[in-house]
């Protein structure tokens, strides 16, 4: 399995190089964010105290949006009938899957490393020690593995590339900023505050932000609750809950769709 894993994985990064457009989006799409959101936004909402608390939201947003390539990345293979020649191969059909989302993650690795350059130039810096950095990139790691996995279901589950952009934007944005990537989920009124509060997205960025410590400006109402008081443990569970979940599943629409 692991063998098959690898090879798809290295057939999927040949296809990268052939096409480099496609790192170009991997990594051009985060340093817009980075930019846009730092001097259009930053100066609104607390200047250089913003840029700091903007980092670990950005970082979330681009692993959840990450999902996209995997998304697309199967729905191609399917249109394509890749899928049907490697069904008939001797090998995993969970490598198949696996393959795609283990190239998508290396080029989320490279756009993460493009962010954390893009933010040192803007200002931002990690205050905590070098465990505690690690933890904070352990966790978003982890978390892009996790969206990587949904964005695997959403591939599978489409009919073709365009219906698969389409449906993976519709569970992107909503998740994205209804929570606190960019602000305080506090500010959000009643039901939303509350869906901002317990989205693992706000999660993820509040245990980054606070292992990477990097505070948030004077303005924003630091977060309460449950969550934000085990956000460590909430992060790594949520993670761990949507790939136990998607893990299978992803399978399960695999073999469906390659018995079609």
């Amino acid at each position: 399995m692991f063998t098959d894993t690898a090879v798809i994985v290295e057939r999927n990064l040949l296809t990268v190089r052939r096409i480099p457009t496609l790192l170009v989006s991997a990594t051009i799409q985060p340093l817009m964010f980075v930019f846009l959101f730092a001097y259009a936004f930053g100066a609104t909402f607390g200047g250089h105290s913003y840029r700091e608390y903007l980092m670990a939201g950005i970082f979330t947003q681009t692993v959840v949006f990450n999902a996209a390539f995997t998304t697309v990345g199967l729905a191609n293979d399917m249109s394509d009938g890749i899928i049907d020649r490697l069904r008939s191969l001797p090998m995993s059909r969970l490598a198949v899957i696996a393959g795609r989302v283990g190239s998508d993650m290396l080029l989320g690795l490279v756009g993460l490393a493009v962010m954390v350059i893009s933010g040192l130039v803007i200002g931002w810096r990690v205050h905590g020690s070098l465990a505690d950095a690690a933890i904070a990139f352990g966790v978003i790691i982890l978390f892009a593995l996790a969206m990587a996995w949904v964005g695997a279901v959403t591939g599978l589950i489409a009919p073709n590339v365009e219906v698969a952009q389409s449906i993976g934007f519709l569970w992107m944005f909503p998740v994205t900023f209804l929570s606190s990537a960019f602000i305080s989920a506090a500010s959000l009124p009643g039901p939303l505050r509350t869906i901002a509060e317990w989205n693992p997205v706000t999660a993820v960025a509040t245990t980054s932000r606070e292992h990477l410590g990097n505070g948030a400006p004077s303005n924003f109402v630091p977060p309460s609750g449950w969550v934000a008081d085990h956000a460590l443990g909430y992060s790594i569970g949520a993670s761990l809950v949507i790939l136990a979940v998607c893990m299978p599943l992803s399978l399960m629409l695999y073999r469906r769709a390659a018995s079609r």
